[in-house]
């Protein structure tokens, strides 16, 4: 894969007409009459690569899915720049969300990324300029006339990511992207990952792997039975972890 470029932005050209920060103010989400997500209070604030981890069933990914507004919660609410996310489906236009398995149409690299940009109103010489830089971004290039859904594992979680880079999100929610991914293809999305950031784009991402957290996290969220229990710089969080889920966590164990 080429080496990703990035163009840094200043604080100011970053965060102008910020949609964040994002508030959780005591979301309930039921299902089944279990709470999976049971009074969760959180705030997810502009700037750094935020990691959400636990153990599973603590609810990161519906975390993720009751932010991008995919599920709406059951009680309490979700606050965006103080304005309240009235139901599922109806979240900021302005952020995107790339999932463990990548939803890819039967078409061209190029076509899955020109549909996107459709949806979004995106058209003429700016969208085929958005298709263009997205594709080099991501190494994707050479793959534009191949059909998507004919790239390898790696391959299509990295037209996923060139999918979001082309719509230029606020807010990227990243859940487990690289959970089924080979150590290359892992790095070259962390490496897309942090070219992102360095454009001021905000990161939200769950992962079970602890090396892949070290790695990019400046902060972590660690979440168990649906509520925060550490909300912590993250080199704080591993070095020494406030609760005792989370050191158990650390170590391996099982969390109750």
């Amino acid at each position: 894969m080429r080496q990703v470029a990035s163009v840094p932005r200043t604080a100011g050209e970053t965060y102008r007409d910020s949609i964040l920060p994002c508030r959780f103010e005591g979301v309930v989400y039921e299902v089944g009459g279990k709470r999976p997500i049971d009074g969760l209070d959180l705030t997810l604030e502009a700037g750094p690569v935020t990691l959400l981890i636990g153990p599973n069933g603590a609810g990161k990914s519906l975390t993720l899915r009751l932010a991008h507004g995919l599920i709406a919660p059951t009680a309490g609410q979700i606050l965006w720049q103080n304005r309240k996310l009235e139901r599922a489906g109806r979240g900021p236009r302005r952020q995107s969300m790339v999932f463990q398995k990548p939803v890819l149409l039967r078409r061209s690299v190029a076509a899955n990324l020109d549909y996107a940009l459709s949806v979004h109103r995106v058209q003429g010489e700016e969208r085929r300029q958005r298709r263009e830089e997205a594709l080099a971004r991501t190494g994707l290039t050479a793959y534009a006339r191949q059909q998507a859904r004919t790239l390898s594992g790696g391959e299509q979680q990295r037209l996923a990511m060139a999918r979001a880079w082309a719509l230029k999100p606020q807010v990227l929610f990243l859940d487990e992207p690289t959970a089924s991914l080979d150590p290359a293809a892992t790095a070259a999305i962390e490496e897309i990952v942090r070219a992102m950031h360095a454009e001021g784009c905000k990161i939200v991402m769950t992962s079970h792997d602890l090396g892949q957290a070290r790695r990019l996290a400046d902060e972590v969220i660690f979440l168990n039975r649906g509520r925060v229990v550490e909300h912590t710089p993250a080199s704080d969080f591993f070095e020494q972890p406030n609760s005792r889920a989370a050191r158990d966590f650390l170590a391996g164990k099982l969390v109750w």
